[in-house]
Protein backbone atom coordinates (compact mmCIF):
# COMPACT_ATOMS: atom_id res chain seq x y z
CA UNK A 1 0.00 0.00 0.00
CA UNK A 2 1.39 3.35 -0.68
CA UNK A 3 2.60 5.61 2.24
CA UNK A 4 0.50 8.26 1.89
CA UNK A 5 3.12 11.05 3.14
CA UNK A 6 4.94 10.30 0.27
CA UNK A 7 3.10 13.31 -1.48
CA UNK A 8 3.91 15.35 1.84
CA UNK A 9 0.16 15.02 3.14
CA UNK A 10 -0.61 13.65 6.71
CA UNK A 11 -2.02 10.61 7.80
CA UNK A 12 -3.62 9.12 10.22
CA UNK A 13 -4.88 5.91 11.41
CA UNK A 14 -8.19 4.78 13.44
CA UNK A 15 -8.74 1.84 15.29
CA UNK A 16 -12.31 0.51 15.26
CA UNK A 17 -14.93 1.81 12.81
CA UNK A 18 -17.59 2.01 15.39
CA UNK A 19 -19.42 5.92 16.84
CA UNK A 20 -16.39 6.68 18.54
CA UNK A 21 -13.96 5.90 15.52
CA UNK A 22 -16.33 7.71 13.19
CA UNK A 23 -16.81 10.54 15.17
CA UNK A 24 -13.01 10.63 15.72
CA UNK A 25 -12.69 10.35 11.76
CA UNK A 26 -14.48 13.73 11.06
CA UNK A 27 -12.27 15.62 13.19
CA UNK A 28 -9.34 13.87 12.25
CA UNK A 29 -10.11 14.79 8.41
CA UNK A 30 -9.55 18.29 8.61
CA UNK A 31 -5.84 17.44 10.09
CA UNK A 32 -4.49 14.50 7.80
CA UNK A 33 -5.50 11.79 5.46
CA UNK A 34 -7.38 9.03 7.67
CA UNK A 35 -7.89 5.18 7.49
CA UNK A 36 -10.18 3.59 9.48
CA UNK A 37 -8.91 -0.26 10.78
CA UNK A 38 -12.14 -2.34 11.28
CA UNK A 39 -12.16 -5.71 11.53
CA UNK A 40 -15.97 -6.62 10.98
CA UNK A 41 -17.48 -6.05 7.42
CA UNK A 42 -19.83 -2.96 8.38
CA UNK A 43 -23.40 -2.87 7.24
CA UNK A 44 -24.82 -0.74 4.67
CA UNK A 45 -28.38 -0.14 6.39
CA UNK A 46 -29.48 -0.69 10.18
CA UNK A 47 -28.46 -3.83 11.03
CA UNK A 48 -26.73 -5.55 13.80
CA UNK A 49 -23.29 -6.81 13.86
CA UNK A 50 -21.15 -9.06 15.20
CA UNK A 51 -18.40 -7.10 16.88
CA UNK A 52 -20.98 -4.58 18.75
CA UNK A 53 -23.25 -7.08 20.60
CA UNK A 54 -24.40 -4.63 23.35
CA UNK A 55 -25.96 -2.68 20.18
CA UNK A 56 -28.75 -5.54 20.85
CA UNK A 57 -29.93 -4.11 24.26
CA UNK A 58 -30.83 -0.18 25.33
CA UNK A 59 -29.31 3.19 24.74
CA UNK A 60 -30.17 6.40 25.39
CA UNK A 61 -28.42 8.75 24.50
CA UNK A 62 -28.89 11.98 27.37
CA UNK A 63 -28.16 15.56 26.07
CA UNK A 64 -24.59 16.35 26.28
CA UNK A 65 -24.20 13.08 23.81
CA UNK A 66 -27.02 14.76 21.08
CA UNK A 67 -25.27 18.27 21.74
CA UNK A 68 -21.56 16.86 21.25
CA UNK A 69 -22.74 14.81 18.19
CA UNK A 70 -24.91 17.59 16.67
CA UNK A 71 -20.95 20.06 16.90
CA UNK A 72 -19.38 18.01 15.32
CA UNK A 73 -21.38 16.59 12.53
CA UNK A 74 -24.34 19.53 11.97
CA UNK A 75 -27.17 18.33 11.01
CA UNK A 76 -26.93 14.72 11.80
CA UNK A 77 -29.82 14.61 14.19
CA UNK A 78 -31.99 16.24 11.83
CA UNK A 79 -31.27 13.24 9.42
CA UNK A 80 -31.71 10.85 12.31
CA UNK A 81 -35.51 12.17 13.02
CA UNK A 82 -35.53 11.91 9.49
CA UNK A 83 -35.19 8.41 9.59
CA UNK A 84 -37.46 7.31 12.37
CA UNK A 85 -35.50 8.61 15.44
CA UNK A 86 -37.45 11.16 18.21
CA UNK A 87 -35.97 13.58 20.58
CA UNK A 88 -37.60 13.50 23.71
CA UNK A 89 -37.51 15.79 26.47
CA UNK A 90 -35.70 14.53 30.02
CA UNK A 91 -38.82 14.93 32.76
CA UNK A 92 -41.45 15.43 29.71
CA UNK A 93 -40.84 12.01 28.34
CA UNK A 94 -39.47 10.17 30.72
CA UNK A 95 -41.28 7.88 33.84
CA UNK A 96 -38.30 7.01 36.18
CA UNK A 97 -38.33 5.67 39.09
CA UNK A 98 -34.86 6.04 41.30
CA UNK A 99 -32.37 3.50 42.67
CA UNK A 100 -33.45 4.64 46.03
CA UNK A 101 -37.09 4.01 45.26
CA UNK A 102 -38.09 7.64 44.49
CA UNK A 103 -40.82 8.23 41.35
CA UNK A 104 -39.24 11.71 39.68
CA UNK A 105 -41.98 14.17 39.11
CA UNK A 106 -42.30 15.03 35.04
CA UNK A 107 -42.13 18.57 33.63
CA UNK A 108 -44.09 20.19 31.12
CA UNK A 109 -41.13 21.96 29.13
CA UNK A 110 -37.55 20.87 29.65
CA UNK A 111 -34.39 21.96 28.23
CA UNK A 112 -32.61 18.19 28.41
CA UNK A 113 -32.83 16.29 25.85
CA UNK A 114 -32.85 12.30 24.91
CA UNK A 115 -32.04 10.93 21.75
CA UNK A 116 -34.34 7.80 20.98
CA UNK A 117 -32.91 5.33 18.37
CA UNK A 118 -31.86 1.58 18.08
CA UNK A 119 -28.23 1.41 18.12
CA UNK A 120 -27.67 0.15 14.90
CA UNK A 121 -29.98 3.23 13.01
CA UNK A 122 -27.20 5.87 15.23
CA UNK A 123 -24.26 3.97 14.07
CA UNK A 124 -25.61 3.53 10.48
CA UNK A 125 -26.37 7.14 9.65
CA UNK A 126 -23.25 8.53 11.53
CA UNK A 127 -20.95 6.05 9.06
CA UNK A 128 -23.04 6.98 5.86
CA UNK A 129 -22.47 11.06 6.79
CA UNK A 130 -18.51 10.67 7.70
CA UNK A 131 -17.68 7.99 4.92
CA UNK A 132 -19.16 10.43 2.36
CA UNK A 133 -15.80 12.61 3.18
CA UNK A 134 -13.20 11.31 0.68
CA UNK A 135 -10.24 12.12 2.85
CA UNK A 136 -11.14 8.76 5.09
CA UNK A 137 -11.32 5.44 3.84
CA UNK A 138 -12.58 2.38 5.63
CA UNK A 139 -10.43 -0.86 5.45
CA UNK A 140 -12.75 -3.33 6.93
CA UNK A 141 -12.30 -7.14 7.83
CA UNK A 142 -8.95 -5.83 9.11
CA UNK A 143 -7.26 -6.76 11.97
CA UNK A 144 -4.70 -4.80 13.79
CA UNK A 145 -2.08 -6.61 15.12
CA UNK A 146 0.71 -4.31 16.77
CA UNK A 147 1.76 -0.65 16.75
CA UNK A 148 4.94 0.32 15.69
CA UNK A 149 7.64 2.13 16.70
CA UNK A 150 9.18 2.99 19.96
CA UNK A 151 8.43 3.65 23.70
CA UNK A 152 8.77 7.35 22.69
CA UNK A 153 6.91 7.86 19.55
CA UNK A 154 4.29 4.97 17.83
CA UNK A 155 4.94 5.54 13.99
CA UNK A 156 2.21 3.38 12.77
CA UNK A 157 0.46 0.14 12.57
CA UNK A 158 1.03 -3.32 11.28
CA UNK A 159 -2.37 -4.61 10.24
CA UNK A 160 -3.69 -8.13 8.52
CA UNK A 161 -6.06 -8.31 5.41
CA UNK A 162 -6.72 -11.18 3.65
CA UNK A 163 -3.85 -13.70 4.77
CA UNK A 164 -1.54 -10.43 4.05
CA UNK A 165 0.64 -8.59 6.95
CA UNK A 166 0.87 -4.69 5.99
CA UNK A 167 2.70 -1.95 7.77
CA UNK A 168 0.80 1.40 7.31
CA UNK A 169 2.79 4.55 8.89
CA UNK A 170 0.80 7.27 10.71
CA UNK A 171 1.51 10.40 12.12
CA UNK A 172 -1.12 9.91 15.00
CA UNK A 173 -2.71 6.43 15.66
CA UNK A 174 -6.16 6.74 17.71
CA UNK A 175 -7.54 3.72 18.97
CA UNK A 176 -11.38 3.74 19.34
CA UNK A 177 -11.67 -0.06 19.47
CA UNK A 178 -14.20 0.56 22.82
CA UNK A 179 -14.48 -2.38 25.27
CA UNK A 180 -12.58 -4.94 23.12
CA UNK A 181 -9.48 -2.55 22.91
CA UNK A 182 -6.08 -4.66 23.39
CA UNK A 183 -3.89 -1.28 23.93
CA UNK A 184 -2.20 -2.56 27.02
CA UNK A 185 -0.72 -5.42 25.47
CA UNK A 186 0.23 -2.84 22.38
CA UNK A 187 1.98 -0.41 24.61
CA UNK A 188 3.70 -2.97 26.96
CA UNK A 189 5.16 -4.90 23.91
CA UNK A 190 6.88 -1.24 22.84
CA UNK A 191 8.07 -1.68 26.03
CA UNK A 192 6.08 0.97 27.94
CA UNK A 193 5.23 0.21 31.89
CA UNK A 194 1.13 -1.22 32.33
CA UNK A 195 -0.99 0.86 33.15
CA UNK A 196 -2.87 1.75 36.46
CA UNK A 197 -6.72 0.44 35.78
CA UNK A 198 -9.86 -0.48 37.79
CA UNK A 199 -12.77 -2.36 37.47
CA UNK A 200 -16.25 -2.64 39.32
CA UNK A 201 -18.08 -5.03 38.16
CA UNK A 202 -21.72 -5.62 39.98
CA UNK A 203 -22.40 -9.07 38.08
CA UNK A 204 -25.27 -7.18 36.46
CA UNK A 205 -26.54 -9.12 33.53
CA UNK A 206 -29.37 -7.49 31.02
CA UNK A 207 -32.10 -9.31 28.99
CA UNK A 208 -33.45 -7.12 26.07
CA UNK A 209 -36.43 -8.18 23.45
CA UNK A 210 -37.92 -5.96 21.01
CA UNK A 211 -41.64 -5.82 21.09
CA UNK A 212 -44.04 -3.72 18.99
CA UNK A 213 -45.84 -1.26 20.80
CA UNK A 214 -49.32 -1.82 22.40
CA UNK A 215 -52.32 0.20 21.35
CA UNK A 216 -51.86 3.91 20.38
CA UNK A 217 -48.41 4.31 21.77
CA UNK A 218 -45.92 4.05 19.26
CA UNK A 219 -45.99 7.84 18.31
CA UNK A 220 -45.29 10.18 21.92
CA UNK A 221 -44.89 7.31 24.66
CA UNK A 222 -42.39 8.16 27.18
CA UNK A 223 -39.25 5.94 28.32
CA UNK A 224 -40.21 4.17 31.09
CA UNK A 225 -37.16 3.02 33.71
CA UNK A 226 -36.78 1.49 37.21
CA UNK A 227 -33.71 1.39 38.18
CA UNK A 228 -32.12 -1.29 40.55
CA UNK A 229 -31.50 -0.06 44.00
CA UNK A 230 -27.99 -0.86 44.89
CA UNK A 231 -29.13 -1.57 48.58
CA UNK A 232 -31.05 -4.52 48.07
CA UNK A 233 -29.53 -7.37 46.47
CA UNK A 234 -29.94 -8.55 44.17
CA UNK A 235 -30.51 -5.53 42.22
CA UNK A 236 -33.22 -5.55 39.72
CA UNK A 237 -34.19 -3.05 36.90
CA UNK A 238 -35.42 -2.11 33.58
CA UNK A 239 -36.02 0.42 30.80
CA UNK A 240 -38.72 0.96 27.94
CA UNK A 241 -37.52 2.58 25.32
CA UNK A 242 -39.25 3.51 22.62
CA UNK A 243 -37.33 3.15 18.68
CA UNK A 244 -38.20 3.69 15.08
CA UNK A 245 -41.05 2.14 13.35
CA UNK A 246 -43.08 2.08 16.15
CA UNK A 247 -41.31 -0.54 18.58
CA UNK A 248 -40.28 -0.87 22.11
CA UNK A 249 -36.69 -1.66 22.48
CA UNK A 250 -37.25 -3.36 26.03
CA UNK A 251 -34.09 -4.15 28.52
CA UNK A 252 -34.43 -5.97 32.12
CA UNK A 253 -31.55 -6.15 34.48
CA UNK A 254 -30.32 -7.99 37.36
CA UNK A 255 -27.40 -8.73 39.42
CA UNK A 256 -25.80 -11.46 40.78
CA UNK A 257 -28.44 -14.42 41.71
CA UNK A 258 -31.13 -12.32 40.36
CA UNK A 259 -30.06 -12.26 36.40
CA UNK A 260 -33.13 -12.74 33.94
CA UNK A 261 -32.96 -15.44 31.69
CA UNK A 262 -32.49 -15.70 27.99
CA UNK A 263 -36.17 -17.69 27.85
CA UNK A 264 -38.95 -15.91 26.25
CA UNK A 265 -41.42 -17.30 28.71
CA UNK A 266 -39.32 -16.00 31.18
CA UNK A 267 -39.08 -12.30 30.19
CA UNK A 268 -42.48 -10.53 31.30
CA UNK A 269 -42.52 -12.59 35.03
CA UNK A 270 -38.78 -11.28 35.68
CA UNK A 271 -40.39 -7.83 34.53
CA UNK A 272 -43.25 -7.96 37.16
CA UNK A 273 -40.62 -8.71 40.06
CA UNK A 274 -38.75 -5.43 39.82
CA UNK A 275 -39.08 -2.88 42.67
CA UNK A 276 -42.05 -1.89 40.44
CA UNK A 277 -44.24 -3.96 37.96
CA UNK A 278 -44.93 -1.24 35.46
CA UNK A 279 -42.83 -2.47 33.06
CA UNK A 280 -44.24 -5.97 33.25
CA UNK A 281 -48.11 -4.36 33.20
CA UNK A 282 -46.97 -2.55 29.60
CA UNK A 283 -45.84 -5.57 28.40
CA UNK A 284 -48.85 -7.28 28.84
CA UNK A 285 -50.47 -6.61 25.48
CA UNK A 286 -47.80 -6.14 23.89
CA UNK A 287 -46.81 -8.05 20.94
CA UNK A 288 -42.81 -9.52 20.62
CA UNK A 289 -41.41 -9.30 17.30
CA UNK A 290 -37.94 -10.87 18.44
CA UNK A 291 -36.60 -13.19 20.90
CA UNK A 292 -34.69 -12.72 23.86
CA UNK A 293 -30.93 -11.82 23.88
CA UNK A 294 -28.74 -11.49 26.66
CA UNK A 295 -24.97 -10.24 27.81
CA UNK A 296 -23.24 -10.88 30.85
CA UNK A 297 -20.05 -8.84 30.54
CA UNK A 298 -21.06 -5.73 32.01
CA UNK A 299 -18.02 -4.44 34.31
CA UNK A 300 -17.03 -1.24 34.45
CA UNK A 301 -13.43 -1.40 33.54
CA UNK A 302 -11.21 2.29 33.41
CA UNK A 303 -7.73 2.58 32.64
CA UNK A 304 -6.10 5.59 33.81
CA UNK A 305 -3.67 6.64 30.61
CA UNK A 306 -3.79 10.43 30.98
CA UNK A 307 -1.65 9.79 34.59
CA UNK A 308 1.17 7.21 32.82
CA UNK A 309 4.34 8.27 33.59
CA UNK A 310 5.42 7.69 30.17
CA UNK A 311 3.43 8.13 26.58
CA UNK A 312 4.53 7.81 23.68
CA UNK A 313 3.80 10.83 20.98
CA UNK A 314 1.55 9.60 17.85
CA UNK A 315 -1.26 7.42 19.95
CA UNK A 316 -4.79 8.43 21.85
CA UNK A 317 -7.04 6.33 23.47
CA UNK A 318 -10.77 7.61 22.77
CA UNK A 319 -14.31 6.32 24.48
CA UNK A 320 -15.19 3.52 26.13
CA UNK A 321 -10.89 2.04 25.07
CA UNK A 322 -10.57 3.99 27.66
CA UNK A 323 -13.41 3.29 30.47
CA UNK A 324 -16.26 0.81 29.26
CA UNK A 325 -19.25 1.26 31.74
CA UNK A 326 -22.40 -0.91 33.21
CA UNK A 327 -24.78 0.09 29.90
CA UNK A 328 -27.43 0.46 32.42
CA UNK A 329 -26.62 4.19 33.17
CA UNK A 330 -26.54 4.78 29.39
CA UNK A 331 -22.92 7.44 29.47
CA UNK A 332 -20.78 5.64 27.19
CA UNK A 333 -21.90 6.76 23.89
CA UNK A 334 -22.02 10.63 25.58
CA UNK A 335 -18.90 10.20 27.09
CA UNK A 336 -17.55 9.38 24.30
CA UNK A 337 -18.63 11.71 21.95
CA UNK A 338 -17.12 14.29 24.34
CA UNK A 339 -14.23 12.55 24.28
CA UNK A 340 -13.77 13.22 20.66
CA UNK A 341 -15.23 17.20 20.95
CA UNK A 342 -11.96 16.93 23.83
CA UNK A 343 -9.96 15.34 20.65
CA UNK A 344 -10.98 18.50 18.17
CA UNK A 345 -9.98 21.59 20.85
CA UNK A 346 -6.58 20.02 21.45
CA UNK A 347 -6.08 19.73 17.96
CA UNK A 348 -7.58 23.39 17.76
CA UNK A 349 -4.15 24.97 19.65
CA UNK A 350 -1.62 21.44 19.01
CA UNK A 351 -0.08 20.50 15.87
CA UNK A 352 -0.97 16.63 15.46
CA UNK A 353 2.84 15.66 14.82
CA UNK A 354 4.15 17.54 17.66
CA UNK A 355 5.55 16.47 20.28
CA UNK A 356 3.43 16.14 23.58
CA UNK A 357 0.04 16.62 21.08
CA UNK A 358 -1.06 12.48 21.89
CA UNK A 359 -0.84 13.14 25.59
CA UNK A 360 -2.59 16.29 25.48
CA UNK A 361 -5.24 14.49 23.92
CA UNK A 362 -5.49 12.13 26.43
CA UNK A 363 -5.74 13.95 29.29
CA UNK A 364 -8.44 16.32 27.59
CA UNK A 365 -10.27 13.11 26.60
CA UNK A 366 -10.08 11.63 30.36
CA UNK A 367 -12.39 14.44 31.39
CA UNK A 368 -15.77 13.39 30.46
CA UNK A 369 -15.06 9.22 30.50
CA UNK A 370 -14.44 10.39 34.57
CA UNK A 371 -17.96 12.25 34.41
CA UNK A 372 -19.32 8.92 33.11
CA UNK A 373 -17.16 6.77 35.63
CA UNK A 374 -18.29 8.68 38.44
CA UNK A 375 -21.89 8.59 37.68
CA UNK A 376 -21.74 4.67 36.98
CA UNK A 377 -19.50 3.67 39.68
CA UNK A 378 -20.75 5.42 41.95
CA UNK A 379 -24.06 3.56 42.39
CA UNK A 380 -22.33 0.03 41.50
CA UNK A 381 -19.45 -0.08 44.12
CA UNK A 382 -21.77 -0.70 46.43
CA UNK A 383 -23.01 -4.18 45.08
CA UNK A 384 -21.32 -7.20 47.14
CA UNK A 385 -18.48 -8.53 45.44
CA UNK A 386 -18.24 -5.80 43.10
CA UNK A 387 -14.87 -4.71 43.11
CA UNK A 388 -11.50 -6.06 44.93
CA UNK A 389 -11.61 -3.57 47.71
CA UNK A 390 -15.15 -2.19 49.67
CA UNK A 391 -16.20 1.39 49.24
CA UNK A 392 -14.30 4.14 50.60
CA UNK A 393 -15.13 6.43 53.13
CA UNK A 394 -15.25 9.09 50.20
CA UNK A 395 -17.46 7.06 48.54
CA UNK A 396 -19.44 6.26 51.11
CA UNK A 397 -19.96 9.94 51.60
CA UNK A 398 -20.78 11.09 48.15
CA UNK A 399 -22.84 8.61 47.76
CA UNK A 400 -24.73 9.18 50.38
CA UNK A 401 -24.78 12.71 49.24
CA UNK A 402 -26.62 11.60 45.88
CA UNK A 403 -28.81 9.98 47.63
CA UNK A 404 -30.05 13.23 49.54
CA UNK A 405 -29.94 15.25 45.65
CA UNK A 406 -31.90 12.18 44.27
CA UNK A 407 -34.61 12.61 47.29
CA UNK A 408 -34.51 16.57 46.55
CA UNK A 409 -34.61 16.54 42.88
CA UNK A 410 -37.78 13.98 43.46
CA UNK A 411 -39.82 17.15 45.25
CA UNK A 412 -38.10 19.61 43.97
CA UNK A 413 -38.37 20.74 40.15
CA UNK A 414 -35.45 23.28 40.39
CA UNK A 415 -33.26 20.64 42.04
CA UNK A 416 -34.01 18.42 39.47
CA UNK A 417 -33.09 20.74 36.82
CA UNK A 418 -29.69 20.58 38.34
CA UNK A 419 -29.45 16.86 39.30
CA UNK A 420 -30.46 16.89 35.32
CA UNK A 421 -27.55 18.88 34.24
CA UNK A 422 -25.05 16.49 35.67
CA UNK A 423 -27.19 13.07 35.32
CA UNK A 424 -27.52 14.18 31.28
CA UNK A 425 -23.20 15.08 31.16
CA UNK A 426 -23.85 18.85 30.64
CA UNK A 427 -22.57 19.85 33.46
CA UNK A 428 -19.52 18.13 35.60
CA UNK A 429 -20.45 16.39 39.25
CA UNK A 430 -19.07 19.25 41.03
CA UNK A 431 -22.11 20.84 39.71
CA UNK A 432 -24.49 19.33 42.80
CA UNK A 433 -22.21 20.92 45.49
CA UNK A 434 -22.68 24.54 44.40
CA UNK A 435 -24.29 26.69 46.89
CA UNK A 436 -27.72 26.73 45.52
CA UNK A 437 -28.03 23.31 45.27
CA UNK A 438 -26.74 22.51 48.82
CA UNK A 439 -29.42 24.55 49.53
CA UNK A 440 -32.47 22.75 47.53
CA UNK A 441 -30.36 19.93 49.04
CA UNK A 442 -30.85 20.58 52.96
CA UNK A 443 -33.43 23.90 53.08
CA UNK A 444 -35.57 23.93 50.05
CA UNK A 445 -38.98 23.26 50.14
CA UNK A 446 -40.15 19.84 49.03
CA UNK A 447 -43.09 18.25 47.84
CA UNK A 448 -44.36 14.81 49.03
CA UNK A 449 -42.88 11.88 47.02
CA UNK A 450 -45.42 10.52 44.74
CA UNK A 451 -46.98 7.14 45.46
CA UNK A 452 -46.96 5.93 41.87
CA UNK A 453 -45.50 6.28 38.50
CA UNK A 454 -46.23 9.27 36.54
CA UNK A 455 -48.09 8.56 33.52
CA UNK A 456 -50.86 10.32 31.85
CA UNK A 457 -54.39 9.13 32.04
CA UNK A 458 -54.14 8.89 27.95
CA UNK A 459 -50.72 7.01 28.04
CA UNK A 460 -52.41 4.50 30.32
CA UNK A 461 -55.49 4.34 27.98
CA UNK A 462 -53.24 3.99 24.90
CA UNK A 463 -51.27 1.57 26.32
CA UNK A 464 -54.82 -0.01 27.33
CA UNK A 465 -54.34 -0.31 30.28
Amino acid sequence: MPDRRSAGGRSVVIIGGGMTGMLAASVLADHADVTIIERDLLPDAPQPRKGLPQARHAHVLWSGGVKAIEDLLPGIIDDLVDRGARKAHIMTDLVSKAPSGQWFRRFTHSHHTNLLCSRDLLDAVIRARVLEDRRITLRQQTELLSLEGSARRVSGVRIRSAHTDVTLPADLVIDAGGRGSRAPVWLRNLGLPSVAERRVDAGFGYASRIYRAPGTTADSFPIVNVQADPRQNPGKGGIITPIEDGRWLVTLAGTRDGQPSGKNEEFVPFALTLPHPIIGELLADAEPETDVVTTRSTANKRRYYEKAARWPDGFAVLGEAIAGYNPVYGHGLSAAAQSVIALRHTLERQDLRAHGTARSIQKAAARPVDHAWNLAVGQDVFYPGAGDQPPTRLEKTLAAFVDKAVDAGSRNPHALRILLDVMSMEKPPARLLMPDMLALVYLGRKKPLLEAPPLTARERAAATF
